[in-house]
């Protein structure tokens, strides 16, 4: 134990009370020759927010003098809430008032205020910031005579940040920029600002995406000694002891499955029927740790991103190109080290036996999801397709037949499937959105993903066993709360669940089922997916609830996804006996850090492809406004009806352009009704609606019923 750790366990005893710098030292015997470094050590924890340093000039632990610390959520009206480091702790409003100059995402401690009978929910007052989260923000620039001022684009920052005439930096009115903050807020004063960075024009579509980049801290580009190093390595080659060493797989016919534009090919498949009763599914996934060495200037920076991004005109990749591009991706006709598990599958869809091992393999085919589909859907129409894939056709067929296999066996033990359209924004050569359609999930695609989660499980599970520190992928059970809700909820519309609070995924997935085709589909799809927890990495494993599986991990995205990348080194260093007692301490560290990294750059990769999407979409909108659709209602709220179309674009209907009528809002059924007329508004209802307004800037498009 270093001498952090044991002040902080002395402080968190019972008996301690808040002491002085040297009556902390004599209680724990240190001597004054480390006083300097011992008031270092105590800086770092209150910097950290586990300690805190009275006007006394006493020492404490928050907890113990009612005190509570964790990040501001903050509230377009001025408001925040409080949510703790401390998960067992509630939610604490704050008030205007309390503030005390924090801001949305800075890092607070706070005291609770009494509670009264009065008083719905606890409330508190900011008395420090620990942290401040918004140094930069970004903005649309506003100019007046002798000063400026920014309107943040997050709106959980409640004020705008004055810029005095000096800083203004060249920046015109209706510009976004960056402004970097001077002086914080204080009571009945704004913060103050300087411009450091002028992005573009709020007419331009792309100054609204590099604005989502910026405020969300995308790293955009490699820096240079990052591209020399994937440079150099791209440029090896595999070595003669790589053939020697691996198993050669070169002459099965192994092909691989993605999309037209996919320049990133990272998984390769091979089937083959065995007997009336068993398949061969073999698995190859790009092995990205041949190039990218655990610690190297390549690993770092793709721990930093941690997941590519995929935005509608681009990708943001976590690897250069030379990698993810060129010497990882499995293109056709190349050799590429890989790393395989063969899988031997019932016809009831169980894995009887497997091995995972290091292979070395030739991408006979680069097919792609449309051709596969239209071969297996269509082969009478695509003779010219049949011909050019004669050798594979067997293979295709055995294909589709083992993943409808792997489907049912999910089905049975109850994994949920959601059938949400899924939006594809087509682009053209300069970026701009030119058509927006409902993503195809056919019979290809479904087939990549039965191999893709069958062979997850395999290998979570193998290493599950082996007791090895790992990288999972969880899904954990609801919150009974929100089971309870919206069980309460489709009671409304005549559906109900078997054990409520305590609920099965099979419940779910028959719930879907029976759904299928109705006009409440997408109210209860996206209402469950709610009711949900997001699936996150863990060091620890544990079932995922959305597909019922024991044991499941990311193992086939290697070159996207860092998990994968991680759980790779891992595998090649037990497959290779690589592993001392020392080490496995040492990864069972890093696989915490990884897990943790991984799943917050996934949430915020996550918020950009939808923000950046929602700005597409308003953009191929814009020059239709007057033009009239057919639509459904998609969601009903207090201020009026959202309106989806054909091709997935949403729009709203204001209830101040409801006109016809005073409507008023049922939160149970989640209904408008007309006082007068009893017309009533619900999800699934068939509307026509004209096009009235479109806001690139604020990603929102409007309608009015027709």
């Amino acid at each position: 134990m270093n001498i952090k750790e044991k002040i902080l366990l002395f402080m968190k005893d019972e008996a301690y009370k808040p002491l002085t710098i040297n009556e902390l030292m004599q209680a724990l015997e240190i001597e004054q020759s480390m006083k300097k470094e011992i008031l270092k050590i105590l800086n770092e924890l209150e910097n950290e927010g586990k300690i805190i340093f009275t006007r006394t000039e006493r020492y404490g632990i928050p907890e113990k003098m009612n005190l509570v610390i964790g990040t501001l959520e903050g509230h377009q009206k001025g408001y925040a809430f409080l949510r703790p480091d401390d998960k067992e702790i509630n939610d604490i409003f704050i008030s205007p008032v309390d503030m005390n100059g924090a801001m949305h995402g800075d890092k607070v401690i706070v005291r609770p205020m009494k509670i009264s009978e009065e008083v719905k929910s606890p409330e508190g007052k900011v008395i420090r910031i620990i942290e401040r989260a918004n140094t930069f923000v970004i903005g649309t620039f506003q100019k007046s005579k002798h000063f400026g001022f920014v309107v943040p684009d997050d709106k959980r920052i409640a004020t705008d940040i004055f810029v005095p005439q000096e800083y203004i930096n060249n920046a015109k009115s209706n510009s976004k920029v960056t402004v970097k903050i001077t002086e914080w807020p204080e009571k009945r004063k704004n913060p103050e600002g300087r411009i450091v960075e002028v992005i573009g024009d709020i007419e331009d579509t792309k100054t609204h995406i590099e604005a989502v980049l910026l405020a969300k801290k995308v790293r955009q580009f490699f820096p240079e000694d990052v591209i020399k190093e994937a440079i150099k390595v791209s440029a090896e080659g595999i070595h003669e002891q790589e053939y020697k060493r691996r198993k050669d797989l070169r002459e099965l016919p192994i092909i691989t499955i993605d999309g037209e534009d996919a320049k990133d090919l990272d998984d390769a498949v091979y089937a083959e029927k065995i007997n009336d009763n068993e398949y061969k599914l073999s698995v190859h996934i790009a092995d990205v740790t041949h190039y990218v060495k655990e610690d190297r200037k390549l690993d770092k920076e793709a721990l930093k991103r941690a997941t590519s991004i995929y935005i509608s005109d681009r990708v943001i990749p976590m690897l250069p190109k030379e990698l993810s591009n060129g010497v990882c991706s499995l293109n056709p006709n190349e050799d590429k080290l890989t790393l395989s598990v063969d899988m031997t599958i019932t016809a009831d869809g169980k894995v009887t036996d497997y091995t995972i091992f290091e292979s070395i393999i030739r991408n006979h085919y680069r097919m792609t999801y449309t051709d596969v589909s239209n071969i297996l859907e269509f082969p009478d129409e695509n003779q010219e397709l049949l011909d050019k894939y004669k050798e594979i056709l067997p293979m295709l067929k055995v294909m589709e037949e083992l993943s409808l296999l792997l489907r049912r066996k999910r089905e049975v033990r109850g994994a949920i499937d959601f059938e949400f359209p899924e939006t594809k924004i087509i682009t053209d050569e300069k970026g701009k959105a030119i058509d927006v359609t409902k993503y195809e999930r056919r019979v290809s695609n479904k087939i990549i993903e039965e191999f893709m989660l069958v062979c997850n499980e395999t290998v979570a599970e193998h290493y599950y066993w082996l007791n090895m520190p790992f990288v999972y992928r969880i899904h954990e059970d609801p919150e009974d709360e929100k089971m309870y809700e919206f069980s309460k909820f489709i009671h409304n519309l005549g559906y109900t669940l078997k054990g409520n609070n305590d609920v099965h995924p099979r419940e779910l997935q028959q719930l879907l089922l029976k759904i299928k085709g109705t006009k409440e589909e997408t109210l209860i799809n996206n209402m469950m997916l709610r009711s949900l927890r997001k699936a996150i990495y863990s060091p620890e494993s544990s079932t995922h609830f959305g597909l019922a599986a024991q044991y499941y991990c990311h193992f086939t995205s290697p070159i996207r996804r860092y998990p994968d990348l991680q759980i790779h080194r891992i595998i090649k260093g037990q497959i290779n006996g690589k592993f001392s007692e020392a080490a496995l301490n040492k990864l069972a560290e890093r696989t915490v850090a990884v897990a943790e990294q991984s799943s917050k750059m996934e949430r915020i990769a996550d918020e950009i492809e939808r923000d950046t999407d929602k700005i597409k979409i308003a953009e191929f909108m814009s020059d239709k406004i007057g033009e009239e659709y057919e639509g459904v209602i998609s969601g009903v709220t207090s201020f009026g009806i959202f309106v989806e179309l054909e091709n997935t674009v949403e729009g709203l209907v204001h209830i101040s352009n409801m006109v016809d009528d005073y409507y008023v809002y049922d939160n149970e059924k989640k209904e408008l009704f007309g006082q007068g007329s009893r017309k009533v508004f619900k999800i699934g209802d068939a509307v026509r609606v004209k096009l009235v307004s479109v806001s690139i800037a604020k990603a929102e498009i409007d309608f009015v019923l027709i």
